[in-house]
């Protein structure tokens, strides 16, 4: 266990391990394969397995972690490597992924144990702002606050709804399943997939009181995302699609069907790339794009970003996952507008074109695009694996004793 302290004073902790390539070959171990056994397995050339588990090779696509995760039966991001938790420091209990977890599945809805009515529910004006607050804090990639002030807003959520009555009651249904699913997008994020999906599984119950009809496809969404993470992708696939059919916009539909109708696409092609399905992500994209362009800017909605940027950013991801690297690089210098998305968006799209530069064994333009991700989003960057294990590719590469890739690594908390 790694521990250290951030500039606000968030204790950040990471179990580390060498490569992917370590815990490739112990679980491949723990399951008796050979390396031509796990290829065969997973329908990857052993070449690839080989040089995981030697080191040579630090980082991988998501098609190919997700096909090895299938062929070791655990989820990709047993591969990846997660932080482990986030926590504060201070006089009082630190708020972390448990104090998270305790909010999302109390031990008092297993016992029957009724919870104490609060002495005043908080008024729905109050739990709005507080949603919009975490909310935001979230796309900034903020991941320690969202773990001092999310598990207080999902209590304060569930006592209006008790306490409250008609309409109040709905509108607070409505807050709670948003902040369930802030919740499930935070334990995504640290590797706790079956923590997000119990989130959102509580976010569609209480979508069923809710008073916003919306709620519903923004859940799927959701769901898509983090049946994703989990390796699901079938599954993801036809959650997305099977709710985009649901709410299939029509001539006259209002942008902000058309922007859910789009991140529903977006979603299903994400699996469909991971399934190396290259005809149904082309027909996917180009059915989001066509609805980006009837909206013609991106909006936010639901704390998602849709509209032509978003789907450019997406484009770039894609052809990153489909190891089209030269074409994501051509793609992503054709991409406007990107001040319009949150932080944890654009240092996303940062961190797609570090990989694609990479790919082609540009490491001076991979660690600038790393610097540019890291400016946009410098927490959720010593949260996100895929930054960390491509820092730490650089950094291995690096002769000198002094440089800015080691740099960057020291302020990501990498050890070695």
């Amino acid at each position: 266990m790694v521990s250290k302290t951030d500039s606000r004073g968030y204790a950040l902790q990471f179990h580390e391990e060498a490569s992917i390539g370590d815990r490739v070959a112990r679980l491949r171990v723990r399951r008796k394969l050979t390396q031509e056994g796990l290829a065969e397995h997973a329908g990857l050339s052993v070449d690839i397995v080989r040089k995981l588990e030697q080191g040579v090779r630090q980082t991988a696509r998501l098609a190919t972690i997700n096909a090895l995760a299938r062929a070791l039966d655990v989820e990709p991001s047993a591969l990846l490597g997660q932080p482990a938790t986030f926590e504060v420091r201070g006089e009082e209990d630190p708020p972390s992924v448990l104090a998270l977890r305790q909010a999302v599945s109390p031990v008092s809805d297993l016992i029957g144990e009724e919870e104490a009515e609060p002495e005043e529910p908080p008024a729905i004006a109050q739990l709005r702002n507080s949603l919009r607050s975490t909310e935001r804090i979230r796309r900034e990639g903020r991941l320690g606050e969202i773990g001092a002030l999310l598990p207080q807003l999902i209590r304060d959520a569930k006592d209006a709804a008790r306490s409250h009555s008609g309409t109040d009651a709905a509108a607070a249904h409505s807050v709670l399943a948003e902040a369930y699913q802030v919740a499930a997008t935070t334990f995504t994020a640290l590797g706790k997939e079956d923590a997000a999906f119990t989130a959102l599984e509580r976010s569609m119950a209480a979508v069923a009181r809710a008073d916003d009809p919306h709620l519903e496809s923004v859940g799927y969404s959701s769901l898509a995302w983090v049946l994703t993470k989990q390796g699901r992708l079938a599954d993801a696939e036809r959650v997305a699609l099977s709710a985009a059919e649901r709410i299939e916009p029509g001539f006259r539909s209002h942008p902000l069907e058309l922007a859910l109708w789009g991140v529903l696409l977006l979603r299903a092609a994400t699996a469909a790339v991971r399934l190396e399905r290259r005809d149904a992500v082309r027909e996917l994209l180009s059915m989001a794009r066509a609805a980006a362009a009837r909206i013609g800017v991106d909006r936010l909605d639901y704390a998602t970003p849709f509209g032509p940027t978003n789907v450019g950013v997406a484009e770039v991801n894609f052809l990153v996952e489909m190891g089209d690297t030269s074409e994501a690089l051509r793609a992503a210098r054709a991409v406007t507008g990107l001040a319009s998305l949150p932080p944890t968006w654009r240092a996303r799209f940062h961190v797609d074109r570090a990989l694609a530069h990479a790919d082609l064994n540009r490491d001076g333009g991979a660690l600038q695009a790393l610097l540019a991700a890291e400016r946009a989003a410098p927490e959720w960057m010593r949260y996100h694996s895929t930054s960390r294990r491509l820092v730490t590719d650089l950094r291995n590469r690096e002769r000198r004793r002094t440089s800015p890739v080691l740099e960057l690594a020291d302020r990501l908390n990498i050890e070695g």
